[in-house]
């Protein structure tokens, strides 16, 4: 066996920009392809909100009402609040680009929702519509704080109704005296 060498001749300097040129531009028409294809939610401003938006690490407070595609109603609520990390990846998506005070229709194609999972309601392969006003959010660290005052708050009055630390001395204003 022999190896036969074969001379190549060099790139000119036009021809290699070509060639960064010609990759440059595969790379961003991989790239484009592959955002399109990618599911993306439906998002739009009905009424701006002000200040900042939520992070994933926040609880929101929401009023929202959910349809299907054919308009059912799958669920509503006034006052609800949210994990944002714990709702499905579309809607936790959704709540990081509100507003206080602000109000907004969502789209959440089945990929980003419940995917083929029928859940309650909600049939497999759902497109979510949802209408979405964020009343509130706050930070999980302040959520917990609020939750622990509550607690003590409920503890103190269970004491001074059984008549531990902190109930006034003596008979209930209004009881007969011995």
């Amino acid at each position: 066996m022999s190896v036969t060498t074969v001379p190549l001749r060099p790139v000119s300097k036009g021809g290699l920009w070509l060639m960064w040129f010609g990759l440059a531009a595969l790379l961003v028409a991989g790239a484009a392809f592959a955002w399109h294809m990618t599911p993306r939610i439906g998002f739009e401003v009905v009424k701006e909100g002000t200040g900042n938006s939520p992070t994933r690490a926040d609880v929101v407070l929401v009023k929202y009402e959910g349809k299907l595609d054919d308009g059912t109603v799958f669920d509503a609520n006034e006052q609800a609040p949210m994990q944002v990390a714990q709702v499905v990846p579309g809607f936790s998506e959704a709540l990081t680009r509100m507003k206080k005070g602000g109000e907004y229709k969502i789209t959440i194609p089945a990929q980003l929702g419940y995917g083929d999972r029928a859940v309650g309601p909600i049939p497999a392969g759902s497109t979510l519509h949802f209408n979405v006003t964020l009343l509130d959010f706050r930070s999980e660290a302040e959520v917990r704080a609020m939750q622990q005052q509550m607690q003590q708050m409920q503890q103190q009055q269970m004491m001074q109704q059984q008549g531990g630390p902190g109930a006034p001395a003596g008979p209930p204003p209004g009881a007969p005296q011995p």
